[in-house]
């Protein structure tokens, strides 16, 4: 079951949307959905509410902020015509993407963290995160900002996330405490073999319980039902490791 929410946050209030069980009142486990670079829209909606009928163990209580909620109102924007280069479709995703960065993520997260402390049907304490496209950074990202409040991180074609920027989130793996699971895309420019290696080396470096691969076929974008690369069975077998990660993580104290 969805419901648009309002967070406040230091900057006003961001739109986010939760979704829940459609049996039982709670508390669950809570989770946070990052979305990725195409904006909030209905393939998002289902993500939430797929999440949100949980695993092998019962669901989730789950989050999905709007992290453009900065630009305005909008619609969906056009990803097949911002690809072809045309100019309104480039000037929609442009203005999109700047009303956020590393900075403001972490400030909507925070905010996410203490408006999930505050409802009833979320139990409070360690939560789950997982991202898409520019959302894999960012619960990567998360995960690393607010240690003691992330206990998984999970990240599906994401980009950018062991560049040399001085804000690259493998530079915070020291500070993970989460269980992390990484899977790139295949034969993506921005998450190729090298910086595969290199989070995953930082990850082994500061002892974090990471897996860290490519998956071979999955092109970025393959979650997502709306996006002409959506693989079925690579979002399958998502669905069954990121319920398994939450599952153990989340849920690990609850029968089988």
């Amino acid at each position: 079951m969805r419901q648009d929410v309002s967070i406040p946050t230091p900057d006003g209030e961001a739109r986010a949307f939760a979704f829940t069980p459609e049996t039982g009142s709670g508390p669950w486990p809570a989770v946070i959905l990052f979305m990725d670079a195409p904006a909030i829209r209905p393939a998002l909606f289902e993500m939430g509410e797929r999440l949100a009928q949980g695993g092998d163990r019962g669901g989730y209580f789950v989050l999905v902020p709007d992290l453009f909620w900065r630009a305005g109102p909008y619609d969906p924007p056009n990803v097949a015509a911002a690809r072809a280069g045309d100019p309104e479709a480039v000037a929609v995703f442009q203005k999109l993407r700047g009303s956020t960065g590393a900075g403001r993520q972490m400030t909507d997260t925070r905010a996410c963290l203490e408006w999930l402390d505050r409802q009833p049907q979320a139990e409070t304490g360690k939560v789950g995160v997982t991202g898409y496209c520019m959302g894999g950074a960012i619960a990567l990202r998360a995960a690393g900002t607010f240690p003691e409040r992330v206990a998984a991180a999970a990240a599906f074609h994401g980009g950018n996330m062991a560049t040399d920027d001085e804000k690259s989130p493998h530079r915070l793996a020291p500070e993970i405490r989460a269980r992390v699971l990484v899977a790139g895309a295949d034969q993506d420019s921005s998450f190729d073999e090298a910086q595969k290696d290199r989070l995953a080396a930082a990850l082994r470096d500061a002892d974090v319980d990471a897996e860290v691969s490519i998956w071979e076929g999955c092109r970025h974008g393959w979650v997502p039902t709306d996006m002409p690369v959506h693989n079925p069975e690579g979002a399958e077998r998502h669905w069954r490791e990121l319920f398994r990660l939450f599952d153990e993580t989340l849920k690990a104290a609850a029968p089988a």
